[in-house]
């Protein structure tokens, strides 16, 4: 009988303790907010906000547990919550734990969403909402937030920031003006990765103050996971974020250091989305951003594969000034790979490179359309595109602009056989190469010549060229120290000195022997030897020029170039060795 008494009364224990315990848990999860809030004002360091998630968790289970309706959501979200404890267990176990902001910024983000997991499931069990659809999206909207908590807890650990000591001044609540070089680059790198949007949003903004101040401060500490972030932010639903995302990433293509991690963490296809539908910043940052990075053919090719060569086509058209020279820049870039011209071809580049030389916004933005059309003409297939879309008048009248000639230049060269010389003739081609090889620099000199030889495939072409005024600018170009200007210079008087009349005037030069008799240098640097022997074989025919090709020294030059077995050396090694006995013998 004692025994049965007993065991009653140990059961009865038991069943009070039950009780009393489900009614300390239910007043925890029905506290009302201002006590709770109390006690969270009370909260200071890590150790007292890592307890207190403690304590919330095992009463949001046990709420969450209770609730009848939504129960497909409810069973996610507990499993979801289960989670936690490893989590904050994993967080808590780093030496550096307690000596991190950034761990009780996480904590105090766990300890919100388990608070809110409590007043959900109390509306759930008091059926206290406004609509069935609303808590169904509210219910989803708080796994999403229990998703985050557990990612940012792992990330916070892998990201390697918790090893950094120092607290930074750029909290996620500091204040305005705070300095940036108090910001921990390591850390504001880290909070781009966790944490709320608006949270993301200030790390943004110091982390452009402090690239502002020093970019080379920022670039060794990114990562791929740092990189990644920034480019997810580019897809962010602020379009404020978006265009401070873009700036950075603009900034960081700029530097040069990490083109191909931006690139490897998929950058391209939402700076083509910015390109098409950003604002007016982000369309900017974007097309400066695509320039830097299409400098690389690898790259290049990413860009035209994801479908970037029509918005950047739209840009030209309708976008502001930096954007357009930006978007003209990157197609240029894009026309440098041989594979990626019949794509541009297709897609109406040309016309639209021939209509920013007619009517581009800025000086350069006609250079890059230049430049764009020199490199599709080199490939054959589209010479005829920029000749029936009248590229030749328009590539003609860029000459007369005063901007770098090079690019103009070397696509009428590119063009020459595609058009007839008498068109080009009639456009006023000559006076223009006249003024080019007066003064230019010296691709331009090059090109200027390489066109020359190009055009003077007949005695009228060369008769037109001769008294154009070009010999004597010819003759000159020989003397300056670029090797292949002297080269070019050299084969065009070799083609315009067939023609008798030119080859008269040469004579007449003073300066035209003894350039060519130094341009019979047998040095492999030197390759315009064999043009300077056809030139001086044309000139052997007079006995004065003779005297002076062996007064410079021609026949020790030419002894060598003999031996080389260059064209035509042998014979005017001849020739001048066969003159010199003449003069011996007339002499004794």
């Amino acid at each position: 009988m004692l025994g049965f008494v007993i065991a009653c009364l140990t059961s009865l224990n038991w069943f009070l303790y039950i009780i009393l315990a489900s009614r300390s848990c239910h007043q925890i999860m029905v506290e009302d907010h201002n006590k709770v809030n109390k006690v969270v004002g009370d909260l200071q360091s890590t150790e007292e906000w890592l307890s207190y998630a403690y304590e919330l968790v095992p009463v949001a289970l046990q709420k969450a547990r209770e609730v009848k309706g939504f129960p497909g959501r409810w069973k996610m979200i507990i499993s979801k919550l289960e989670q936690i404890p490893t989590r904050l267990s994993d967080l808590s176990s780093h030496p550096c734990f307690s000596k991190n902001m950034l761990c009780i910024e996480q904590l105090q983000a766990v300890a919100k969403t388990l608070n809110e997991s409590l007043e959900m499931a109390e509306k759930c069990s008091k059926e206290k909402y406004e609509g069935k659809l609303q808590m169904q999206s509210d219910l989803d909207a708080l796994s999403g937030k229990i998703d985050l908590n557990l990612r940012d807890c792992g990330l916070l650990i892998k990201t390697g920031v918790l090893g950094e000591v120092s607290l930074s001044s750029c909290t996620s609540s500091g204040s305005e003006g705070t300095s940036s070089e108090g910001c921990n680059v390591t850390e504001l790198l880290a909070r781009l990765q966790i944490g709320h949007l608006e949270a993301k949003h200030k790390a943004l903004d110091c982390l452009a103050d402090v690239m502002r101040e020093d970019e080379k401060m920022v670039s060794p500490f990114l990562g791929r996971s740092s990189i990644s972030a920034l480019v997810q932010l580019l897809t962010a639903t602020s379009p404020r974020i978006r265009e401070k995302t873009v700036t950075l990433i603009c900034t960081l293509a700029e530097s040069g250091t990490c083109e191909n991690l931006l690139v490897s963490e998929g950058v391209l296809p939402p700076l083509i989305r910015l390109l098409e539908s950003g604002s007016s910043v982000g369309r900017e940052k974007s097309a400066i951003t695509l320039q830097q990075l299409s400098r690389s053919a690898e790259i290049a090719s990413s860009i035209v594969g994801h479908g970037g060569v029509q918005p950047l086509m739209e840009v030209c058209y309708a976008g502001d000034s930096v954007s357009q020279a930006s978007a003209t820049c990157t197609l240029k870039n894009l026309s440098v790979v041989p594979d990626l011209r019949q794509a541009l071809a297709e897609e109406g580049v040309v016309k639209i490179m021939i209509d920013i030389l007619d009517s581009g916004i800025l000086f350069v933005s006609k250079e890059y359309a230049a430049e764009c059309l020199q490199n599709l003409t080199l490939s054959n297939e589209f010479k005829m595109s920029v000749i029936t879309e009248g590229g030749v008048r328009s590539l003609l009248s860029y000459l007369d602009s005063g901007l770098p000639q090079e690019p103009a230049i070397g696509t009428i060269r590119n063009l020459v056989g595609s058009v007839s010389v008498e068109t080009l003739v009639s456009l006023g081609l000559l006076p223009r190469l006249v003024r080019i090889l007066n003064s230019s620099s010296n691709g331009s000199l090059k090109l200027a010549a390489a066109t020359i030889c190009r055009i003077t495939d007949s005695p009228e072409m060369k008769k037109l060229v001769g008294e154009s005024g070009c010999m004597s600018l010819l003759i000159k170009l020989l003397e300056v120290k670029q090797n292949d200007v002297r080269e070019a210079a050299t084969q065009a008087l070799a083609s315009l000195m067939t023609l008798a009349c030119n080859a008269r005037e040469v004579k007449h030069d003073m300066r035209s022997v003894p350039s060519l008799v130094q341009l019979l240098d047998p040095s492999p640097q030197n390759t315009a030897k064999k043009y300077a022997v056809a030139c001086l074989v044309i000139l052997s025919t007079s006995k004065k020029c003779r005297k002076l090709m062996i007064s410079y020294g021609a026949i020790g030059y030419l002894k060598k170039l003999t031996e080389m077995d260059i064209i035509e050396s042998k014979k005017l090694l001849e020739r001048l060795q066969r003159g010199k006995f003449i003069n011996l013998f007339g002499k004794n």
